[in-house]
């Protein structure tokens, strides 16, 4: 930090195990990460390429290498494993992983009906080749899970060998933990909290006032993903009570 204050609240240093910030990068140039990472890059403890861009992304090892050499994991987003999966080509996704020195890999069922012990079978092979982080919930707005289904989901899914979950939002922020309108749906949220350690978790939160949410409910170091470029570093400042948003919030938790 480049001065001191009082009554700012602790974060976790890198590497961290909880309040991790999870980036979204929907399609950066090279140029564009080094910029990104000159002033952001301390803040950032993992990068998504969203989706399936990674399919189309040009020099796509020079980008990844980017990411690496700044000691920043990266991994491809779960789209592109279930659009391997649902045309017969796991062994062929793993054969992906490998030739791009992937450590990590994102197992989800948001767009396509996989069963769920058939998902958890994926992720116990893939636990065996890379670090597993497995996404729960739907891309469809329509499907509602109730609150036990999530935590019996999550509960399989942790057993199976993965490292984190992810509770589905999609990059809008409008399914899944939230309503269309971007609400948390937050009895899901308290019930999952019951059942599920929340550092095992990371809050798909790309709006503002979704990261506030979980901040206040969680505290600072909350996992928080979907978090696009631009956004890091407020992000930081509303994880340290430094906007205005949660301004009050730790100087009210915090001893004087």
């Amino acid at each position: 930090m480049n001065f001191s204050l009082n009554q700012i609240p602790d974060r976790t240093p890198k590497p961290r195990e909880k309040g991790l910030t999870m980036v979204m990068d929907k399609g950066l140039s090279i140029r564009e990460i080094e910029n990104f990472l000159e002033v952001s890059g301390p803040y950032v403890d993992i990068v998504k390429l969203g989706w399936s861009t990674s399919f189309v992304t040009p020099n796509l090892k020079d980008k990844l290498a980017v990411y690496r050499n700044a000691g920043i994991p990266v991994y491809f987003g779960g789209t592109l494993f279930e659009a391997f999966v649902i045309r017969n080509q796991f062994e062929d996704y793993r054969r992906v992983l490998d030739k791009y020195d992937m450590q990590l890999a994102e197992v989800s069922d948001g767009s396509i009906d996989i069963e769920h012990d058939e998902k958890c079978e994926f992720i116990r092979k893939l636990s065996s080749q890379v670090t597993v982080i497995s996404e729960v919930g739907s891309k469809d707005a329509q499907k509602i899970f109730a609150p036990y289904k999530w935590i019996k989901m999550m509960h399989a899914e942790i057993e199976a060998g993965s490292w984190k979950l992810i509770a589905e939002s999609r990059e809008g922020g409008n399914v899944g933990i939230y309503r269309e309108s971007g609400e948390v749906r937050e009895g899901l949220v308290d019930e999952i909290l019951t059942q599920i350690p929340e550092g095992t978790i990371i809050w798909e939160a790309p709006q503002k006032d979704q990261q506030v949410w979980f901040i206040k409910l969680i505290g600072a170091n909350v996992n928080l993903g979907n978090i696009a470029p631009a956004e890091v570093i407020p992000l930081e400042t509303i994880r340290l009570g430094l906007r205005g948003d949660t301004f009050d919030h730790f100087l009210k938790t915090l001893s004087v």
